[in-house]
């Protein structure tokens, strides 16, 4: 174990013992004084984090007991046993147990006992480390688990960040998973700017978008701008299926070296009141600080237009539009929301968006460029005429990919290299067929 991670550990070992022992004292046994954290340095993300972040011991003594749980499982079952050998509930030190996880697990109440005790003034002043404007809330590093209303709000689980946990754990933060409480997954691309094929008008708007990932930051922090605008950048990808807003968000992230995560909009719709706002809240929570660029493909779905109250059901969709709109003014990085058509958008979002990008069908010089750029260099296009394809058949370039794709596998299947102009025809029928449209 890193010697800083033994030391916060042994510090919190210390700091247990110490407010636990008078409860199971002998009348009159003198207490020592409350233990301090000792300075430990190293290079650990853990030891570097603390460089960083000069925490109060109070706060140190917290974070011990956000982390605890994952590299000591067993640490408060085994320090109560040592008091209680025979068993037993000591509420004072509060804490709880999960369905999968059988161990103690430390809450709010937990923090205030080993810190405060019974001083009810200590114990206030413990709390608001807890608090939203705690520097530990607000860069999603440590907070206490939502209870159910009414319940004490210190009842809530300690809960450290998955991402910290990771790397102060195994030094390094591990992508989070597709999974139904992020549902969202990591756009990666192999393919650079020349690969995409778009009209100077959107490529230069694209560009705007890079211009502020470098220096957007620099704006709003070092130029004094953040007194004036909001946080982030919002923008708008419109246009039929296929042209390259996709592709186009992945690039951005690839050359401002930020992560890009497409959201999968029918996990965060719920058919449940508040579950929708939960999914949400969860996503913006996860994403907050990290420099992430949020791409909401098929906005639609979540963020058309409003519809009049007829019903509760339509009261809480309204509800959960104003609170993405609030989420989205208040991230403070890059979020595109994609749609196929402008007008699908609730103008109140339209209103907000820096940019409104539009990406239109290819014109027939595009489309002969997206021909030329899909075949891999080992076919042979002997008998194609590139040009022609291009000025006949109004495909996108995601279509003129399919039909490479299909094209392709049949000469391979024949044992040729030589691509047919009746597969290529045949793979146009195949896309057309799609929107249900026929050829001659």
């Amino acid at each position: 174990m890193p010697p800083t991670l033994t030391a916060i550990l042994s510090y919190l070992s210390e700091l247990a013992h110490w407010r636990i022992a008078p409860y199971f004292a002998e009348k009159g046994e003198k207490k020592n004084n409350m233990p301090q954290p000792k300075a430990v340095g190293g290079d650990s993300p853990l030891a570097l984090f603390l460089q960083q972040n000069p925490l109060t011991a109070d706060e140190y003594a917290i974070l011990a007991i956000g982390l605890v749980p994952h590299v000591q499982p067993h640490f408060f079952d085994d320090l109560m046993r040592k008091f209680m050998p025979q068993g037993g509930d000591f509420y004072q030190i509060g804490g709880g147990r999960s369905t999968h996880f059988r161990g103690f697990l430390p809450t709010g109440e937990t923090a205030l006992f080993l810190l405060a005790g019974e001083d009810l003034e200590r114990r206030f002043e413990v709390q608001q480390i807890f608090s939203p404007d705690h520097f530990f809330s607000k860069k999603k590093i440590l907070w206490l688990e939502e209870v159910s209303t009414g319940e004490p709000a210190m009842s809530g689980r300690v809960v450290l960040s998955p991402e910290y946990v990771d790397l102060f754990t195994t030094g390094k933060i591990v992508r989070p998973r597709f999974s139904t409480s992020f549902p969202a997954e990591l756009v990666e691309t192999s393919l650079d700017w020349d690969d995409l094929v778009l009209n100077t008008q959107t490529i230069s708007q694209v560009q705007e978008l890079l211009t502020w990932l470098r220096h957007g930051g620099t704006l709003f922090h070092e130029y004094g701008l953040g007194k004036r605008i909001k946080p982030g950048y919002r923008t708008l990808f419109w246009g039929p299926p296929g042209t390259g807003k996709t592709l186009t968000a992945g690039l951005l992230g690839k050359h401002s070296e930020r992560d890009v995560y497409k959201i999968d909009l029918s996990m965060v719709v719920s058919k449940f009141i508040g579950e929708t706002e939960k999914n949400l809240a969860n996503l913006f929570d996860r994403a907050e600080n990290k420099d992430w660029i949020l791409f909401f493909d098929e906005a639609d779905a979540l963020f058309g237009k409003r519809t009049g109250i007829r019903d509760a059901h339509d009261k809480y969709a309204n509800q959960e539009v104003s609170y993405l709109l609030q989420r989205v003014e208040t991230y403070n990085g890059l979020v595109i929301l994609a749609s196929n058509f402008k007008s699908n958008i609730d103008e109140a979002f339209v209103r907000r968006f820096q940019s409104i990008i539009h990406f239109p069908m290819p014109k027939a010089s595009e489309r002969q460029l997206l021909w030329q750029k899909a075949f891999p260099e080992k076919m042979s296009l002997n008998d194609l005429n590139i040009n022609a394809l291009a000025q006949k058949y109004e495909l996108t370039g995601a279509a003129i990919l399919n039909i490479v794709q299909y094209a392709c596998l049949r000469t391979l299947e024949r044992g040729e290299n030589d691509i047919s102009d009746v597969d290529i025809r045949e793979g146009v029928v195949r896309e057309f067929s799609k929107e249900g449209k026929i050829i001659g």
